[in-house]
């Protein structure tokens, strides 16, 4: 495999932010009290709010105006902003330049919003590196559906078989492979992910380009 391309997620692989996340949902939701003990924190990770409502809230859906509901969470969000510039991993910055120079072609595909990701990547001097940037908030679904990949493939003009995603989430690897693109993960020691569909497990972003290259 000649890599051309990287597609990175964000949220664990480039910033250690799903604790932060969960606490955050968490607080808004008991402030409504609803509680989301019932769900383990890894089934938020790789995917986002539209498609948790249902599960959060049960038998109780139909009872909420789930629309007004989201409304409130995104305006939650805004006003709890993430401490991102502490929350970037350590190698990322080298990770990116050290692509950069080697002419390789960098794009990032994510869940989270388009706002929270311009907001991190921007608020740590990293949003230049990236030829585009895709929220799953752009597709009629998120991931585990692979067309947050596919599209991303198609923007980079490269074959598959030349581009490399890294990724943490179940929800995310799957949606990869799906995709037709092989898929490394970032091993996750924290949250019991199901890590298992990945072609290979790096521990850091530099054990993946040092593998990659």
């Amino acid at each position: 495999m000649t890599v051309k391309a990287i597609i990175f997620d964000m949220d664990g692989v480039l910033f250690d932010t799903e604790n932060f996340y969960y606490r955050r949902r968490e607080l808004f939701l008991n402030s409504k009290g609803i509680s989301i003990k019932h769900l383990p924190p890894a089934f938020f990770i790789g995917g986002n709010m539209k498609q948790a409502w249902r599960p959060i809230l049960g038998s109780d859906y139909d009872k909420w105006d789930i629309e007004q509901l989201q409304k409130e969470y995104t305006d939650y969000k805004s006003s709890h902003p993430l401490p991102y510039k502490n929350l970037i991993f350590s190698d990322v910055k080298d990770v990116l330049e050290r692509l950069h120079q080697q002419e390789v072609k960098i794009a990032l595909a994510s869940s989270s919003t388009k706002s929270d990701i311009l907001l991190a990547l921007t608020e740590t001097d990293i949003l230049s590196y990236f030829e585009f940037v895709l929220s799953g908030e752009e597709f009629p679904e998120s991931k585990p559906n692979p067309e947050i990949y596919n599209e991303a493939a198609r923007r980079l003009k490269i074959p598959k078989s030349d581009i490399l995603i890294i990724e943490d989430s179940e929800k995310g690897i799957a949606a990869g492979v799906a995709a037709g693109i092989e898929v490394w993960a970032v091993k996750d020691r924290t949250f019991g992910l199901n890590q298992t569909a990945a072609s290979r497990l790096v521990a850091s972003l530099t054990q993946a380009v040092d593998d990659a290259f």
